[in-house]
C-alpha cells in the first residue's frame, strides 16, 4: 500500500482549520459574547491547522524514507 493515512488526515484537518480560521476572523464578533469574548473558532482553527500540518509533514517524511 502506497497511501499513508497521515496524508489525507493532514489535508482534511488543514482544510477544516483554514475554514475555521476564516470564519473566526471574518465572522460576526457578537456570537462570542457567550464564551466571554473568546474567539473559539479562531483558536480551534489554529489548533486544527497545526495538527493537520504536523500529520501531513510526518506522512510525507514517512513515505520518503520507504523509497
Amino acid at each position: 500500500m502506497g497511501l499513508d493515512i497521515r496524508l489525507p488526515i493532514g489535508l482534511l484537518f488543514s482544510i477544516f482549520g483554514v475554514l475555521l480560521i476564516g470564519y473566526g476572523a471574518l465572522g460576526d464578533k457578537s456570537i462570542y459574547a457567550r464564551s466571554l469574548d473568546v474567539n473559539i473558532n479562531l483558536w480551534w482553527g489554529l489548533i486544527m491547522l497545526g495538527f493537520g500540518l504536523v500529520m501531513f509533514v510526518l506522512g510525507k517524511r514517512g513515505t520518503k524514507m520507504k523509497v
